[in-house]
């Protein structure tokens, strides 16, 4: 590979780090051509890109991106490849599925919105997060449920103006 190959390759990689928040590091590597096509194919049906990289350009383009990697480099050692995606456990979940009839891909680190996770004993922990809908999700049902107890408290109350007034001191108090 010539020198302007690599650059442009770190380019191009330090353009799509720039361009997403959720970026997975994993070794793939023994797995057949048919398990590799079903990973690829189970990462394209989550929404996420996987590209294998090499070790040195994907550790130039992490020093050159804007982004904070923290000890993320430090992992880039033997097979790696990198997973892209919009929500910040679908990668997690697709290990996690794939480690059901495998030993990998294995992770090797994160980084989701500026956080960074180190070793495969964090699977658990990023399967399980929640998605920024989620948490909004949440957050919404938290917010809608005192107020549908109003609500259905002042029908309950006939609509008259001392029952709405009563209704709502017991809310209070």
């Amino acid at each position: 590979m010539t020198r302007e190959e690599k650059s442009r390759v770190i380019e191009d990689l330090t353009a799509q780090l720039a361009g997403t928040n959720v970026i997975y590091v994993a070794d793939i590597s023994g797995l057949d051509a048919e398990t590799t096509s079903n990973l690829r194919r189970a990462c394209f049906k989550a929404g996420i890109r996987l590209e294998v990289v090499k070790n040195t350009l994907l550790e130039k383009a992490m020093e050159t991106s804007e982004n904070n990697y923290g000890d993320l480099p430090t992992t880039l050692k033997g097979n790696t490849s990198i997973m892209i995606a919009e929500i910040g456990n679908s990668p997690a979940k697709v290990i996690k599925e794939f480690r059901k009839k495998s030993d990998k891909p294995v992770l090797k680190g994160a980084y989701i919105d500026e956080a960074v996770f180190i070793g495969d004993e964090q699977l658990e922990a990023l399967a399980s997060l929640k998605s920024k809908e989620e948490v909004i999700g949440d957050i919404i049902g938290l917010l809608q449920s005192p107020a549908k107890n109003v609500v259905s408290a002042l029908k309950s109350s006939g609509g008259k103006l001392a029952g709405i007034i009563k209704t709502l001191s017991e809310k209070e108090g």
